[in-house]
């Protein structure tokens, strides 16, 4: 009896050491009570939650994952605003505008002139240019000028020919004129003879009264001017109509230029003409245009143009090369809408360019076909497709374009949006290359 006494004390004791021993260790690490809300599962993004990557924040995606360039897991973005935007837009926060160094004007209406370049060279006037001829056969005796470059003036004597022709004629003369009284007929057709050879008047009559002949005759200038070729050697034998000078006057030059068919548009007869030669810098030089050739040469694609200008001083030579600029209002002078040429691109036939459509917040751009009309300066006149006061991207149009191809929105390689969200996170490629 006293043995089963001890054992039950001695199950007490271990049931109480047991109790005290949970209790310690409720205790011990049983949490605290706090005010903070029980904890729930977090809830999923809501679907129409964006997400980016932060290493590139160019990267728009519908649903989490991993960033198509580096791999790293997508962030939801958080926009300030919450309104309806449009989905073919390209949504940039401020720091990426800053970023992508992108710049917005606001267009507005003008009265564009166009600058048309043109290069050529100076040249003889053809109106100017004389040839000096022969008007009787015979041996050259003499040549008073000898090279080309030399300065003539009218009546001034070129050289001589011998003719035997010649001193028969002036034996008729001399006969003639004796019995003048009796047959002026046969004295007045001995007279036109020695005129028709282009001797003078002065020279007819000292033959006459003289009533001797003369074994040569003078080569006189018929014009004032600079020869540009000499035909004829001294000993050479000539007939009538043989060329032996070209002489031009140069107080009146013509400048001819190339234009190209691009160009010739903007060209138009009696348009004034500003140009600059190479061998004479810091001087500029006036002039008309007063011919375009109506053919276009077939292999160099240009037409002439020619402008007459004043040379009294003989400063511009035949052959100088000649820098010259036409100014002419374009669009028969109404005002046209211009955008800069840097905020273009183009594909193909198509030109686009991308327009800032928020005011507020954060920008948001949107591409826009355009259909451009001709160049005028740094820019293009717009012919449909932008109004006055939209503002458009001038620079950084590269880097808006670059984002839009990623996110598969419309871009200037694809005019159609829709990357499918299933297979945009499987490759870089995918959203560069998608059509």
């Amino acid at each position: 009896m006293k043995k089963r006494t001890l054992l039950s004390k001695r199950y007490t004791g271990y049931v109480l050491v047991l109790l005290f021993g949970l209790l310690a260790g409720w205790l011990l690490f049983h949490p605290k009570r706090t005010n903070e809300p029980p904890v729930t599962p977090v809830e999923e993004a809501s679907h129409d939650t964006i997400w980016t990557c932060s290493m590139h924040p160019s990267i728009r995606m519908p649903q989490p994952g991993l960033c198509p360039i580096c791999g790293m897991d997508l962030i939801p973005l958080i926009h300030e605003e919450s309104s309806t935007v449009d989905a073919d837009a390209i949504h940039m926060t401020s720091g990426e505008v800053r970023l992508a160094n992108v710049m917005t004007t606001v267009i507005s209406k003008q009265s564009p002139v166009k600058e048309t370049r043109l290069y050529g060279k100076v040249e003889v006037d053809e109106r100017l240019l004389q040839s000096q001829v022969a008007h009787i056969s015979g041996r050259i005796e003499s040549l008073d000028v000898s090279f080309t470059g030399e300065p003539v003036v009218s009546g001034q004597v070129l050289g001589e020919i011998w003719s035997p022709g010649l001193i028969t004629a002036q034996q008729e003369l001399i006969e003639a004129a004796r019995t003048k009284l009796e047959q002026p007929d046969l004295y007045e057709a001995a007279k036109s003879k020695l005129l028709s050879w282009k001797l003078t008047a002065t020279q007819v009559s000292e033959i006459e009264e003289s009533g001797k002949t003369q074994n040569a005759v003078s080569i006189l200038s018929n014009t004032t001017g600079v020869v540009m070729s000499r035909k004829v050697n001294k000993g050479d034998y000539v007939s009538p109509g043989t060329v032996l000078f070209e002489i031009a006057d140069l107080s009146r030059v013509w400048v001819m230029f190339d234009a190209y068919e691009n160009d010739l548009q903007f060209l138009k007869k009696g348009e004034p003409v500003s140009f600059t030669i190479q061998a004479l810098p810091g001087e500029k030089f006036d002039g008309r245009i007063i011919f375009i050739d109506p053919v276009i040469d077939s292999y160099t694609r240009v037409a002439r143009v020619r402008v007459e200008a004043t040379n009294r001083t003989g400063r511009l030579k035949p052959g100088m090369f000649v820098s010259g600029l036409v100014t002419s209002p374009v669009g028969s002078g109404r005002e046209n809408i211009v955008i800069p040429r840097s905020s273009i691109l183009w594909t193909g036939k198509r030109s686009v360019v991308y327009l800032k459509t928020s005011s507020s917040g954060d920008p948001v751009f949107k591409m826009r076909e355009i259909e451009l009309g001709p160049a005028v300066g740094d820019g293009y006149i717009v012919r449909q497709g932008l109004e006055e006061g939209d503002e458009i991207v001038t620079r950084g149009t590269f880097s808006i374009d670059a984002a839009a191809q990623l996110e598969g929105k419309p871009s200037m390689m694809n005019s159609d949006a829709g990357i499918n969200p299933e297979s945009a996170g499987s490759s870089p490629m995918s959203h560069m290359h998608h059509e």
